[in-house]
C-alpha cells in the first residue's frame, strides 16, 4: 500500500514537473527572451468546535499554475487554475501578447543563469501523518482543546471554539534557464480559544495554540486547552495605570511584532523606496550590542524553511543585525540590482506578478537569562502580552500602541493590567533591549524569545 502510495506521488509530481517545464519551453519558442513557472497544488482541512458542537467543516484541494514571460525587459504574467490544454494554451497566449506591450523595466528579468539550485538532503518539511486521523477524530481533536479549556476552572464561562487544521501541499518551479525544482510540506495546528468571567461581570479572552509539520510533534489538545485557560484566567479584574516611565517585558508571542518591523525595516523594497528608517545604515550600529537577528531558510524542519526561494535560488543563512550592527537587508533579484547587491535569496511568489521579500525561519538569538530572571530584576514594570492596533510609520520609526498584560511589582507578576499605550521611537526600541530572554521557540517562521526594553512611556490614567 505504502510502495503504490509513494509510486503515485512521485509519478504526479513527475507530471506536475514535465508540465511546467513544458509551459517554459512553449513560452520561449512563443518568442519570449526568459520565462519561468510556478506549480502548486494542495489540500486542506479546517474544523472550529464551538461550546461542543462543530461550527466549521471545510476539506478542499486546489490546484493553480501561473507564467511569467520576458521580452528583454518588458514582463507580464497570467495565472489559471484550468489545466486543461486549452486552458493552458489561453494562459500562455495572453502572457505572451500582455509582455509585448507593457513598458521597459530596466531591473526586470529572472536570475542569471548559474545561480540556481536547490538544499540537498532531507529539509523534513513533509510527513503525510497530518492526515492520519479519520474525520470524526480531527474533530474530537478541536472538541478536545476547548474543552479542556472549559473544564480547568468554574470561571471558565464560554468560548470562542476549539479548532484543528491540516494542510499539505506542493511546489514546482521551472525556468527557462534549466532549472526545475519542486517540494512538499505539511502541517497541523490545534487551538483554543476560551472566555472567563470574573464575579463582577468582566469577561476576557485569550487563546493558545500549537503547531507542527507532523502530527507526531503537535501538542496534545489537553495540554494546549489548559494553557490558553491559563492565559485567560489571570487576564481577569485587569485595570488601569497611571502613565509611567518603567521598564517593559515582551512576552515572546508579541516580541515578534519588534521583528516583524525591523523586517519591514530591512526588506529591500521599503529600502529602495526609501520609505523604511534602515535605509542607507548598513554597516551601522542600529541595536544594542546583544542583539543579533538571523534569517536562515535551511533549518531542517523549520515553518519557514525551503530547499529554494522562490526565483529557484538555493536559500541560506543571512545574519542580519549582530551584536547591533546592520549587516545585511533582505532581498530578492529585483531588489538587490535596484541597491546594487546581490539576493539574499528571499524571493516570495505567488502565481503571478514579480516575487515579493519573505522571511525564512526569521528570529531574535535568544540571550543568557530566563523569563523569570528577567522579570525578577524589574521593581516596577510592564509585562505586555497583548498588542492593539498599528501606530508604527516605518519611515521615521515612531512607535504608538494600544497594550494589555499584567504589571510588574517587586519582581513578580502582579495584576493585569489594560487600555494602555506604549510609545516610543522604534530606533531607541532596539537600542534599549536590555536583556534577552533563553525561550526562543517557533511557532510560526518568526520567532523571539522574552525581552525586556527600556525607556518606553506607558500610557494610562
Amino acid at each position: 500500500m505504502t510502495t503504490t502510495l509513494e509510486t503515485s506521488n512521485q509519478k504526479q509530481a513527475t507530471d506536475l514537473k514535465s508540465l511546467a517545464a513544458d509551459v517554459v519551453r512553449r513560452a520561449t519558442q512563443g518568442g519570449a527572451t526568459t520565462a519561468e513557472c510556478v506549480v502548486r497544488e494542495g489540500d486542506e482541512f479546517s474544523t472550529v468546535v464551538r461550546l461542543g458542537q462543530v461550527e466549521t467543516l471545510k476539506e478542499s484541494g486546489s490546484r493553480a499554475i501561473g507564467v511569467r514571460v520576458f521580452f528583454g525587459q518588458r514582463a507580464a504574467s497570467t495565472y489559471s487554475s484550468d489545466f486543461s490544454p486549452a486552458g493552458i494554451d489561453r494562459m500562455l497566449k495572453s502572457a505572451l501578447e500582455l509582455a509585448r506591450i507593457t513598458s521597459e523595466d530596466p531591473y526586470a528579468g529572472i536570475p542569471e543563469a548559474g545561480k540556481f539550485g536547490s538544499l540537498s538532503g532531507n529539509l523534513d518539511l513533509y510527513h503525510e501523518d497530518v492526515y492520519s486521523l479519520p474525520g470524526p477524530e480531527r474533530i474530537d481533536y478541536a472538541r478536545r482543546a476547548e474543552k479542556a479549556a472549559l473544564d480547568s476552572d468554574p470561571r471558565m464561562k464560554n468560548s470562542e471554539g476549539g479548532s484543528f487544521d491540516a494542510a499539505t501541499g506542493r511546489k514546482v518551479l521551472a525556468n527557462s534557464h534549466g532549472f526545475v525544482g519542486e517540494y512538499r510540506r505539511s502541517y497541523c495546528s490545534v487551538s483554543a480559544v476560551p472566555i472567563a468571567q470574573d464575579e463582577q461581570g468582566g469577561m476576557q479572552r485569550d487563546y493558545w495554540y500549537s503547531v507542527a509539520r507532523s502530527l507526531a510533534k503537535l501538542e496534545s489538545p489537553e495540554q494546549v486547552g489548559k494553557e490558553a485557560a491559563r492565559r485567560t484566567l489571570r487576564r481577569l479584574g485587569a485595570r488601569r495605570v497611571k502613565t509611567a516611565h518603567v521598564p517593559v517585558v515582551l512576552d515572546p508571542m508579541v516580541a515578534t511584532s519588534m521583528l516583524e518591523h525591523i523586517f519591514e525595516g530591512i526588506n529591500g523594497d521599503s529600502v529602495y523606496r526609501g520609505a523604511s528608517f534602515l535605509a542607507g545604515k548598513l554597516g551601522e550600529k542600529i541595536a544594542g550590542a546583544n542583539v543579533t537577528v538571523i534569517d536562515d531558510g535551511t533549518i531542517v524542519g523549520g515553518f519557514g524553511t525551503s530547499p529554494f526561494d522562490g526565483e529557484g535560488i538555493p536559500t541560506r543563512r543571512t545574519v542580519v543585525i549582530e551584536n547591533g550592527v546592520l549587516k545585511s537587508y533582505l532581498l530578492n533579484t529585483y531588489t538587490a540590482k535596484k541597491l546594487g547587491l546581490q539576493t539574499t535569496a528571499n524571493a516570495s511568489r505567488g502565481l503571478a506578478g514579480t516575487p515579493s521579500i519573505g522571511p525564512g525561519n526569521y528570529f531574535l538569538q535568544a540571550g543568557t537569562k530566563t523569563p523569570k530572571q528577567i522579570i525578577g530584576d524589574i521593581k516596577d514594570g510592564l509585562y505586555i502580552t497583548e498588542f492593539l492596533g498599528m501606530g508604527v510609520n516605518l519611515v521615521t520609526g515612531d512607535y504608538s500602541r494600544g497594550a494589555s498584560g499584567l504589571w510588574i511589582v517587586n519582581g513578580e507578576l502582579a495584576y493585569p493590567v489594560e487600555e494602555i499605550t506604549v510609545a516610543g521611537n522604534l530606533k531607541d526600541i532596539f537600542n534599549n533591549i536590555s536583556e534577552i530572554g533563553t525561550d526562543l521557540e517557533f511557532r510560526g517562521s518568526v520567532a523571539a524569545p522574552t525581552i525586556r526594553i527600556d525607556g518606553l512611556t506607558v500610557g494610562g490614567e
